[in-house]
């Protein structure tokens, strides 16, 4: 491996001087701005404002700023005071705005009137609300409902992502992929088979008790910044974090927290990473393979030597199925075949076993980095495999703990929003509003992709999101897109998917959730779920941006009433007024979940939703937690071969999601430029290439479709040999559609087969 003095990088810590400076620099534009200041005391504690950026928790005991650099970056995004009027679209046609970047297109500010799209001008032209709603309705009820596409992005609120959904399922379809389905479905899907539980198991609590840390494929510092405060607590206790990522994180190395002024003044910071090992991209099932075959070796000498034991045996007994297969394939798997798939030494990886080993109480938190693969199902099978030898699952202090990276992304999914039908109680549903909900499977992310290019999607709101930017595929899919009979995109800024339009084609402005939404009862409240299933209420204070806005829950029942018959027992107008009344609604869907919701909202920490899993109780096939034999020693999509190059797609810590503040990706190092190939420095040196030198990346996935990218500045980064990054969504076009996790269908952006166009 190469020396990091040879590569860009960040020499501080995550957090420190650091990130003040960077919350600084956003703050200066804005701070003559009293909302800005207000909305940031109020961030992230019980009755205030709840961050619409990562789903981390808000603890019931707050610091004084509980709010992050990425989290102040995203609540002044919100409250800015610029506005992207009807002027600024009278000036430009869409077609120019497709040249802009991502940048300056949301730089152009707030959304502040409803627009409707004219094919003759090539212009959004400002429209009333009713007659947008009309138009939207008369289009929607010319077509059979299984051809519209209902999208949600992860921001939106529970009380909107309820209504959105029974909406979709009383126009008649259960077509409602969400953003989860591009980063967490393979959780959904996995964990729901292994544990019967679709979200993780961890609160909290948890980490105040655990005596180790393992991370895969997760980077706090960028997506989840507050998650490092617990972490260093941990740390100072005694407990013991193990990183297995190809890119080396800053946050997962070392910290300095920006609230303490102690750490501010010293030049220490606390080492977060006690281990950190650079597993090849798709390398995780065989890492993790190796540690479970040292388990089981340990296990083996302690009993024999002895009579005690490392694994948690009365619990393999009476809670699992399937670990004789599991440990046959470890022992019959070499320490060769480990080490070539996992691109670690041996040595390393049982140095984290024994730390494994030697903990009572272990979490496991991971992302996209095990999810967003080809064998994504396979990376968490083998990582719930490891967590139930000894016991992980279902004591306090451990659990498998999913980092979800949008505020409500897993919320939305437990109040309705899901093409599974089978997820949700429809036949509650029924009786509640009186009508028969549809049954069949519904379209997600890459089923909607497919049948727009086949022309059998016709419709596609959006909630939110920047839906063609995000997904796979862009320029077909960019080119297809304008054959669809109608586009709607709900929103508060502008974006790319608002450019790229079907024949009938709507922009319509909504509140944010840092704004103060005032309905025919008063002033309303808003709730979300975070990454540890709890519960939180939100309330905005803000001045809307204008007075043309409408609330999410608003825009939707708008144009339900518009495309809808009339029923008695489905009140829209009821359910705008008085957004109570929606929480008795999901109440009434969810009781176990949800009782007593509207008394709840406001629980210091969130109220906590439960989780079977964690109770023990194992809504599997088998009644049991699943071990799982794995049938690929990596979670690669394709076989290696010469010139084929896995390219790891990455944020950097100036964006979120598709969402870019700027160009300073300040804990890697680069600055000014997102326009990056990131090498390890002896690969550039093997490919005969230069430092600064501009390439292309081509898609080399084997199916004959040229895909490329160019422009791209050759950069030395510490990464593993074979391995090269660059940032998402700029990557997006050479992931083929077809290249998704296998189970799930999630598109596995962190290991793409590329080859470099010199």
């Amino acid at each position: 491996m190469a020396d990091e003095k040879d590569t860009v990088h960040y020499k501080g810590s995550e957090g420190g001087w650091g990130s003040l400076r960077g919350i600084a620099e956003i703050l200066v534009k804005e701070v003559d701005r009293p909302a800005v200041l207000d909305t940031l005391r109020r961030q992230n504690k019980a009755g205030g404002f709840m961050c619409v950026s990562c789903a981390f928790t808000k603890p019931a005991h707050p610091h004084a700023f509980e709010f992050c650099e990425n989290g102040a970056k995203a609540t002044i995004w919100d409250l800015t005071s610029r506005r992207c009027t009807p002027a600024f679209f009278a000036k430009h046609t869409v077609s120019e705005l497709r040249g802009w970047k991502d940048y300056d297109l949301e730089q152009t500010g707030r959304l502040t009137h409803p627009m409707r799209y004219d094919p003759a001008s090539d212009k959004y032209v400002p429209c009333e609300w009713q007659e947008a709603f009309d138009a939207i309705g008369a289009e929607l009820k010319a077509i059979d409902p299984g051809s519209a596409v209902f999208y949600s992005s992860g921001r939106a609120s529970l009380e909107t992502a309820y209504l959105y959904a029974l909406f979709a399922r009383l126009y008649g379809h259960n077509n409602l992929p969400d953003s989860s389905n591009m980063c967490h479905e393979t959780t959904s899907v996995a964990l729901k088979k292994l544990i019967g539980s679709s979200v993780g198991t961890s609160v909290l609590d948890d980490f105040r008790l655990c005596d180790a840390i393992f991370f895969f494929g997760q980077n706090p510092g960028t997506n989840s910044p507050r998650l490092l405060h617990p972490l260093q607590e941990c740390v100072r206790r005694g407990a013991k974090i193990v990183t297995f990522n190809p890119v080396r994180e800053k946050g997962l190395e070392s910290f300095k927290n920006p609230q303490s002024p102690i750490e501010m003044l010293t030049p220490k910071a606390t080492q977060i990473s006690h281990l950190y090992l650079q597993v090849t991209a798709g390398g995780d099932i065989a890492a993790m393979m190796g540690m479970i075959k040292h388990v089981l070796a340990a296990e083996e000498k302690k009993w024999a030597e002895h009579k005690h034991h490392v694994l948690d045996v009365d619990f393999l007994q009476q809670h699992t199925q399937g670990f004789e297969e599991v440990k046959a394939k470890a022992e019959a798997t070499s320490w060769d075949e480990i080490e070539r798939e996992s691109g670690l030494a041996r040595a390393d990886i049982e140095e984290a076993a024994d730390v494994y080993i030697n903990a009572h109480r272990t979490i496991a938190i991971y992302g996209m980095g095990l999810t967003q693969q080809v064998h994504g199902f396979q990376n968490l099978a083998m990582l719930v495999n490891l967590m139930l030898l000894k016991g992980n699952i279902g004591r306090d202090g451990t659990g498998i703990s999913p980092m979800r990276g949008h505020s409500n992304v897993q919320g939305q999914r437990t109040v309705g929003i899901s093409e599974k039908p089978d997820l949700v109680p429809l036949d509650t549903i029924a009786a509640q509003f009186g009508f028969e909900p549809p049954r069949e499977e519904g379209m997600n992310t890459v089923k909607t992709c497919e049948k727009v290019l086949s022309g059998e999607v016709k419709a596609f709101i959006g909630l939110g999101g920047n839906f063609l930017r995000a997904i796979p595929e862009r320029e077909k899919m960019e080119a297809a897109w304008t054959n669809l009979d109608l586009t709607v995109q709900i929103a508060t800024k502008l974006n790319r998917s608002h450019l790229i339009n079907g024949k009938v084609a709507y922009l319509l402005p909504c509140l944010s959730r840092t704004e103060e939404d005032i309905q025919a009862s008063g002033p309303q409240k808003v709730t979300m779920e975070d990454t540890f299933s709890c519960i939180h209420g939100s309330v905005g204070k803000a001045k809307p941006a204008s007075k043309h806005l409408l609330s999410e829950p608003a825009i939707v029942a708008g144009i339900a009433r518009a495309t809808l018959p009339p029923r008695p027992d489905v009140k829209w107008d009821e359910w705008v007024a008085d957004y109570d009344l929606i929480r008795d609604l999901i109440e009434t869907t969810y009781p176990d979940e949800f009782h007593d919701f509207n008394q709840r909202v406001f629980t210091p920490g969130g109220f906590y939703r439960g989780n079977s899993a964690r109770e023990r109780i194992w809504k599997t096939e088998s009644g049991k937690a699943q071990f799982t034999v794995p049938w690929n020693k990596n979670a690669f999509g394709v076989d290696d071969a010469p010139g084929r190059w896995r390219l790891i797609t990455m944020r950097s810590n100036d964006q979120f999601n598709t969402t870019i503040y700027g160009y300073s990706d300040r804990l890697r190092g680069i600055e000014g430029t997102r326009d990056v190939l990131l090498m390890n420095p002896e690969d550039i040196e093997a490919a005969g290439l230069k430092e600064g030198q501009v390439v292309g990346l081509a898609s080399d996935a084997g199916d004959g479709v040229d895909r490329q990218v160019g422009g791209l500045a050759v950069t030395p980064f510490l990464l593993p040999r074979g391995c090269l990054g660059s940032y998402y969504p700029e990557m997006n076009p050479l992931i083929p559609l077809w290249y998704h996790d296998e189970e799930s269908k999630t598109p596995a952006a962190k290991s793409v087969p590329v080859r470099i166009v010199a």
